[in-house]
């Protein structure tokens, strides 16, 4: 492979560019329409793509900012069904369904060139924004949006940080959906395919009256899972004792899959009215509500970590382990075995659990319990013997109202007001055997209000065009964890509340002085407040257990607790002796002046060359997920970016080729990520990276039949500083992070190769339309410290179809495949080395899809 991608830049700079043939980038995927005359058949040519990526429309390029634009008939053709599916289609993009012990795949892990999160908790915010049209979705959570309705999606590379503001330090995503015609239209399609899958969705057009028309679309999707859940062989259940995931304290137990992980059952309507009294008014009001009922993302145990005696890695497995056996000593560096006498019992507070310790080297064989180590890794990637929780429910709501008043026929006042709330629950069983091991569920709500006024104008014959802005968001909510380690041993209950509140003013100005010489000025300044208030707790106490083992002082009695036992043991709440964050609200403030300054020449109106300068920053915040007591709650700082960009859009030979070409490079500074500090998964800031690379991206159309996307990326990212408490050593297990070593969720390269055939069918006007998908993408790192075991590999996918359109395109049948080799490869997982476990989602494997389609 390495040798086709030394070959190939050459190549695919001649082939690659997010036209408007193919959805791999930026333009559309079908060829425009040409004239009807007798050369018509024959003739090519790549259709213009209209975006609103610097808040006006425009020709997606003439935009100077690298772009990748894809329309809903793109989408259509290659059954792009949600936005993390986009991830093969466009250079240097990674975007992942569901992060490491999320449990859904409605969480949408988003990198574009090297920077982004892989994190859903509500502390920490996305370092690539998604907006669904115009509004900013503030949680990771839910944002990875099924796409029906939908009219184009544009993601936006680099820091956005003048016009789309905070958190889109890495670039953004902006999906804008369908705005109701005139008349009367209706546009459906029915899927059916494999896992039992059954999808049907539908837009329908309805006018009410004059300059009032209104717009209803929904989605209905069931599909089983494909990953199974299976008995473990080794012993039947009754001859072993383990509690049941009920005994502690959980988000739920309402199991949605007994047998099977990765299922769904998913609904969700849209409504658009839109009004335009006069010319110079027009109003659009939009409501959308979605509800999942999902089983959880599917997780496979890829290898166990409980019996390196003496190790740092035997600590709350290898503790359990060395319990039931009756051991004392040799345990190595985990709680030591006497810690599990009586285990409190999460889910009623005080209700004790039977002391486990020696219950294996007894006389009495009922009490029985089995070990846990590498006889639950089943070798195969999609099972398990996980027997505990398994749901997934998500509730989305929201609305909009967008109003534009054209003072002048060169001056437009917009406003944008939206409120959104998100219901979340989740369950999973990550330890993949009949034991409670590693339980994890989760509850989030969230609601936020945002509003925006733009001024938008031009003036000097349209020579000098401007944005002015002013921007207002609120948000709150909370996010409830529950996990649950080494049968009860350490059971983390900890609620979380949050609230922001951020204000903005920005500007953008556009000037031509002359037809060949363009220039960009723009500025953002951003001030943002936040609060924190942290509830987490060990319902089991373990730390007075341990204390309580050496004697000093006596804490043997856990009901009181008493204060010298519990300042002893560093809890620092006197009324909460359980709480390991300190009582009271945290409070932080963040300021921020995002600039923007480019130059663009046009040396002729199909050829545009430019050069920027732009800085972007995500906020701060503070971890969330303590295991130990601490006097004071941990928090981390701001990212930044600065971010220096050269490129070429342009197409050539009578419009049949478009070339685009992106170089960049990134100094990228306070990096956010998520470090495994014992069993606890914590947010700090790492240290600084240097981050550059290049985009080429092409379409070839030099007949109506015939249309080649193509696209190649290239990323270099690597640390320049590492702060003393990020560095991790290289071992045997990880990679490490050091100075130079690679950032997480960064392939060096990506290469997307997209045919498409259209052929008419004898004289009756139906076509025959053939596309294929292939994506290279080179090998990365899934996580943080670069854990061996959950390196995603070098990989190859390819997905193909073929659609029948019938006479004046009403009526249409696809059959298709989506990975159609069945290559497989780990998307996100966890090194929960402390807890016992190495964990990982792999990709879907091969499928296949039949859909009709109907319009009219």
């Amino acid at each position: 492979m390495i040798k086709i991608i030394a070959a190939l830049p050459v190549a695919s700079a001649l082939a690659i560019a997010a036209g408007t043939l193919a959805p791999a980038l930026a333009q559309e995927t079908t060829p425009a329409p040409v004239p009807a005359t007798e050369e018509a058949p024959q003739s090519g040519g790549i259709q213009d793509i209209v975006v609103t990526a610097q808040r006006r429309s425009e020709n997606v390029q003439k935009v100077p900012i690298a772009i990748s634009a894809f329309t809903n008939d793109a989408l259509q053709e290659r059954a792009v069904q949600s936005v993390a599916a986009l991830s093969g289609l466009a250079p240097n993009v990674t975007f992942d369904a569901g992060t490491p012990f999320s449990g859904s795949s409605s969480v949408l892990a988003a990198y574009v060139r090297g920077i982004g999160s892989n994190d859903f908790a509500f502390n920490i915010d996305p370092g690539v924004g998604v907006y669904l049209d115009g509004v900013y979705l503030a949680r990771s959570v839910g944002a990875n949006q099924e796409l029906g309705d939908v009219e184009r999606i544009e993601v936006l590379k680099g820091p956005q940080g003048t016009l789309f503001g905070r958190n889109t330090i890495g670039g953004a995503i902006s999906i804008v959906t369908h705005d109701p015609g005139d008349k009367f239209r209706f546009i459906g399609d029915a899927t059916t395919g494999s896992y039992k899958l059954f999808q049907a969705r539908g837009t329908a057009d309805i006018p009410i009256a004059d300059g009032l028309s209104s717009s209803v679309s929904f989605s209905v999707k069931t599909r089983d899972g494909y990953f199974k859940r299976k008995p473990f062989p080794g012993a039947q259940p009754g001859t072993y004792q383990v509690e049941p995931s009920t005994a502690y304290a959980g988000a739920g137990y309402d199991n949605t899959g007994i047998g099977r992980e990765g299922g769904e059952d998913a609904w969700s309507v849209r409504t658009k009215l839109r009004w335009e009294p006069s010319d110079a008014v027009r109003v659009t009001l939009s409501g959308d509500y979605s509800s999942s009922r999902q089983e959880q993302l599917p997780n496979t145990l890829l290898a166990t970590t409980p019996n390196v005696a003496g190790g740092a890695f035997d600590v709350f497995a290898g503790s359990y382990n060395c319990a039931i056996a009756g051991q004392s000593t040799g345990c190595g560096n985990g709680p030591p075995s006497f810690a599990y006498g009586y285990r409190r019992a999460g889910r009623t507070g005080m209700f004790d659990l039977p002391a486990i310790f020696g219950v294996n080297a007894d006389a009495n064989p009922d009490n029985n319990r089995l070990p846990y180590d590498n006889r639950f890794v089943t070798g195969d990637k999609d099972s398990s013997y996980a027997t505990g929780l398994n749901f997934a429910r998500m509730q989305s709501y929201g609305g909009a109202g967008t109003i534009e008043y054209d003072l002048s026929d060169s001056l437009t006042v917009k406003s944008i007001t939206s409120y959104r709330e998100l219901h979340w629950k989740v369950g999973m069983d990550n330890d993949g055997s009949p034991l409670n091991m590693l339980q994890i569920s989760f509850e989030m709500n969230q609601k936020q209000f945002s509003q925006e006024f733009q001024l938008l104008g031009n003036a000097l014959d349209e020579r000098l065009k401007y944005v002015l802005g002013a921007y207002y968001f609120k948000e709150s909510g909370n996010l409830h964890d529950y996990v649950t380690f080494a049968e009860g041993l350490l059971q983390v209950d900890g609620n979380n509340l949050l609230s922001t509140k951020n204000g903005a003013l920005f500007g953008q100005l556009d000037f031509k002085p002359i037809d060949l010489i363009g220039i960009t000025v723009g500025a953002r300044y951003t001030k943002e407040k936040k609060s924190f208030e942290g509830f987490q707790s060990d319902l089991n106490g373990l730390t007075y257990k341990i204390l309580n083992g050496f004697g000093v002082p006596p804490c043997a009695s856990l009901t009181p607790i008493s204060d010298d036992c519990r300042i002893a043991a560093g809890f620092p709440n006197a009324n909460a002796p359980l709480q390991l964050y300190p009582g009271g609200v945290n409070r932080k403030t963040f300021d921020n002046f995002s600039p923007k300054i480019g130059v663009q020449l046009y040396p002729s109106d199909d050829l545009m060359a430019y050069a920027s300068w732009s800085k972007g920053y995500k906020t701060g915040g503070w971890t969330t997920r303590l295991s130990n007591p601490l006097p004071e709650a941990p928090n981390f700082d701001e990212e930044k970016a600065t971010t220096w960009e050269i490129g070429i859009k342009s197409k050539l030979l009578d419009r049949r080729l478009q070339l685009n070409f992106a170089a960049f490079t990134t100094n990228y500074k306070g990096i956010q990520l998520n470090f495994q500090q014992g069993v606890s998964p914590t947010i700090q800031n790492a240290g600084d990276a240097r981050i550059k690379g290049f985009e080429a991206e092409a379409v070839f159309a030099p007949i109506r039949a015939f249309a080649l996307t193509t696209s190649l990326g290239y990323i270099d990212a690597k640390y320049t500083s590492v702060l003393p408490g990020a560095v991790v050593a290289p071992s045997v297990i990880q990679g490490g992070v050091f100075v130079g070593a690679e950032l997480p969720k960064t392939p060096h390269w990506k290469v997307n190769v997209s045919p498409r055939v259209e052929l008419d069918v004898g004289s009756s006007g139906a076509k025959l339309i053939m596309l294929a998908d292939w994506t290279y993408t080179s090998r990365m790192r899934n996580d943080t410290e670069g854990t061996f075991l959950l390196n995603r590999k070098a990989s190859n996918v390819v997905n193909a179809n073929v659609t029948l359109r019938l006479p004046d395109d009403r009526y249409s049948v696809t059959v298709g495949g989506t990975n159609v080799f069945n290559e497989r490869f780990l998307t996100t997982g966890q090194a929960q080395i402390a807890g016992g476990q190495f964990y990982g989602t792999y990709n879907r494997p091969a499928e296949w899809y039949a859909r009709l389609g109907v319009k009219f």
